[in-house]
């Protein structure tokens, strides 16, 4: 099943999740009083989503540059904006020192492409048009709008399933308060699961963008071999003070690197496999022999993927040998 296909799946799944949640708990409650916990979650989500770009922006350490500052990246930015139909997104440098890039921004036309300090000087320039072009790829599939629409409803779940356990534990009588917690823990379990479809939505756009890097005109062993560099250069920086303390400080808004850097120690072990000259790039016929090879992940892997945004890195980089 392709990865369009499997998103709007997943919409509908969550959405029917809602729906079945509406009518089942609604009938207990009443109609209305689920509706108020919707109608919240959606009011927090939606001012979280107006102001997102502004706190990304902070988080991040962007500053946005000029033509004259950066004519290199800007031309590439508009190059590939152009290609993808998109209007051209604003370009801005963040103060990071981990090489990583990203992009964000409420619509298509809000769009912003940044990357961090350093990360030009690691990569050669088919390289950086690689990791530019899964970026415009993101602002073209509207990522940031869906992913928000998707937030609520585990969201929404959270807040109710609390609501219904402090009934559950303070109102009513011990019948009607026992039938509370029950519901009450039936939303704490739709609201995992919910979250866990969450993370996998969020894993699907990764792979999606990798296609529409590849779509709008960058070489699938180009952005694997970038994702190698950015695998490498996040476990180095977990060496270093600054490194450190900078992964902690973006912690909360990492789903919008490349790379999920919080397991790159773990990546960078799987991924030596491919770089078979030991060069420290993945080049083409090392992407085509990765194409025929069988990949295994162990158990353990397979359910610390369940937890991350972004997929496993040595199956993201064989669904690029897919691509060749």
């Amino acid at each position: 099943m392709g990865l369009q296909a499997r998103m709007w799946l997943l919409v509908a799944l969550m959405f029917g999740i809602l729906y079945g949640v509406i009518v089942g708990i609604g009938s207990y409650m009443g109609v209305g009083n689920v509706t108020i916990f919707i109608i919240l979650a959606v009011l927090v989500t939606g001012f979280q989503y107006l102001i997102g770009p502004s706190l990304v922006s902070m988080m991040m350490g962007v500053k946005y540059v000029s033509e004259k500052e950066e004519p290199e990246l800007h031309q590439m930015v508009a190059e590939l904006a152009e290609r993808a139909r998109i209007p051209k997104p604003k370009v801005g440098i963040s103060s990071l020192s981990i090489p990583n890039a990203f992009a964000f921004g409420r619509t298509q036309g809000d769009g912003r492409v940044c990357v961090t300090q350093g990360l030009q000087r690691l990569l050669s320039q088919g390289e950086l048009k690689a990791v530019i072009a899964h970026e415009i790829a993101h602002i073209k599939h509207r990522d940031m709008i869906t992913m928000t629409l998707l937030s609520v409803i585990p969201f929404a779940l959270y807040w109710l399933a609390w609501s219904m356990m402090w009934r559950g534990m303070f109102g009513g009588g011990r019948q009607q308060g026992g039938s509370a917690a029950l519901i009450g823990m039936g939303a704490f379990l739709l609201y995992f699961l919910t979250n866990l479809l969450v993370l996998y939505g969020s894993r699907l756009r990764e792979y999606y963008a990798d296609k529409g890097s590849v779509k709008i005109g960058s070489s699938p062993h180009y952005l694997a071999s970038a994702l190698y560099k950015l695998v490498y250069s996040s476990a180095q920086a977990r060496r270093t003070a600054r490194g450190e303390a900078e992964l902690k400080r973006v912690g909360a808004v990492r789903a919008f690197f490349l790379n999920d850097v919080e397991r790159a120690w773990d990546e960078i072990r799987e991924l030596r496999e491919v770089d078979r000259d030991l060069s420290g790039t993945i080049d083409q016929n090392e992407l085509l022999a990765l194409r025929t090879k069988k990949t295994k992940l162990s158990g353990a892997e397979k359910i610390m993927e369940l937890f991350t945004t972004h997929p496993n890195m040595l199956k993201r980089i064989k669904h690029l040998a897919a691509l060749t």
